[in-house]
């Protein structure tokens, strides 16, 4: 490796100028310089380091450009492994679906068939009540009609016995009032009679007048 030119007297005269003894000045300037000699690099050290370094990021680019594609294909065969389980997901989840609907389906069908059985029984029992409470409602409507018969007849005996008692009465009142007008009509003409000559009679019987029927009690 080429040493870059370094100027030793000048960076000594330099020293001393400042007030550094000679001896000391020199010292400093030649060590300065083979520090400066192992640490600086010439044109044709940094033209290899340039290559050096134009070679590694091709490298590195390279590597990087692969590391790349075999991650694009790393993540194209994914996405195909995530789409192909998608699929067979939703696929799954398809048949899950219709194999639910096809179970609903039966158990609907299953529901409306017992409801069907129920209500045609429910109806049964209903036809059964009401047929047998209009048998009830029957008897009783006939049961109630003979006993209105029956009280109806009681009824009619009691108004044709109240009658007859009625009649009776009025019979009686009628003789009754028969026997004061004649009794009434013959005193009258008792009274304008002449007088006849006395002789001996038998007593003459007295005319009592019947008393009048009591009216029947109205029956209860």
């Amino acid at each position: 490796m080429t040493s870059l030119a370094f100027d030793t007297l000048r960076y000594s005269k330099r020293l001393k100028e400042v007030g550094v003894p000679e001896p000391q000045a020199d010292v400093q300037a030649e060590l300065l310089a083979e520090a400066l000699a192992e640490r600086l690099a010439s044109k044709e050290d940094l033209a290899k380091l340039n290559a050096d370094l134009t070679q590694n990021v091709a490298i590195v680019e390279a590597n990087l450009k692969r590391d790349i594609k075999e991650l694009e294909v790393k993540a194209e065969t994914r996405l195909k492994e995530v789409e192909a389980n998608l699929k067979r997901d939703i696929k799954e989840l398809d048949a899950k679906i219709e194999a639910t609907k096809a179970e609903l389906k039966r158990d609907i069908e299953a529901t409306k068939a017992d409801l069907k059985r129920d209500i045609e029984a429910t109806k049964a029992d209903l036809k059964r009540d009401i047929e047998a409470t209009k048998a009830e409602l029957k008897r009783d409507i006939e049961a109630t009609k003979a006993e209105l018969k029956l009280e109806i007849a009681k009824v009619e005996t009691k108004i044709e016995a109240t009658k007859v008692e009625t009649i009776k009465w009025t019979a009686g009142m009628f003789a009754a009032q028969t026997a004061l007008i004649l009794g009434a009509m013959f005193a009258m003409m008792k009274g304008s009679q002449p007088p006849v000559p006395k002789y001996q009679t038998p007593p003459a019987q007295e005319m009592r007048i019947p008393a009048a029927p009591t009216p029947p009690a109205p029956s209860k």
